[in-house]
């Protein structure tokens, strides 16, 4: 639990750093002395489980923000591809996608205020693609999204950018599935990037 500890400390630091910007710094001066006495800073829920739903749609959030912050940059051809391979890959993780988890995750690509950058029907029809080769052939079509992915790779800003429209879009319904999770990994080595950072 410790990984979600530290993702919600992020996601705490984000926000003050977002709240307290002008602010000179004093919003950060009372936030340290609430550890000092030794353990009333973990405020007692974070008992295993006790509270992993409720981090993961923080999480979910706290990405949600950072992607908004960098929405500006997040404007090339490789970010595209490479996220609707990443939302293909965590929709099929399971090797199997519903219609209508597809349809849902669709929605959820069209209305993501980031990937707004791009025409909706552009990236339908990489997600699509992508999850048709996924349902055909699964280690095939997850070879083909792997390497799309990877071509995110040389700008660090933009390969962050793809995990975490991923992540946005596996937890939208609140949880993430060990198939997720690992989907999630698999993307995290092919862009260089460390899995911990991502809370998986």
């Amino acid at each position: 639990m410790a990984m979600w500890d530290r993702l919600k400390d992020q996601a705490k630091n984000l926000q003050q750093s977002q709240s307290g910007r002008g602010g000179s710094g004093q919003g950060h001066a009372p936030a340290g002395q609430g550890h000092a006495p030794g353990g009333q800073g973990q405020r007692g829920g974070h008992a295993p489980g006790s509270s992993s739903g409720g981090s993961k749609a923080q999480l979910v959030g706290l990405f949600k923000s950072q992607l908004a912050s960098v929405k500006t940059e997040l404007k090339s051809g490789a970010y595209r591809d490479a996220s609707m391979a990443m939302c293909a890959l965590v929709a099929a993780a399971d090797g199997q996608v519903e219609p209508a988890e597809r349809q849902r995750v669709e929605e959820l690509i069209v209305s993501n205020e980031v990937l707004q950058n791009f025409p909706a029907e552009q990236l339908r029809q990489r997600f699509n693609q992508h999850v048709d080769r996924l349902i055909a052939n699964f280690e095939h079509g997850k070879a083909e999204a792997l390497k799309e992915i990877a071509k995110a790779a040389k700008k660090p800003a933009e390969a962050r950018a793809v995990v975490q429209t991923g992540m946005v879009v596996a937890g939208a319904d609140g949880q993430f599935e060990a198939s997720e999770q690992y989907a999630i990994r698999e993307a995290c080595t092919a862009l260089g990037l460390s899995p911990t950072e991502f809370g998986v």
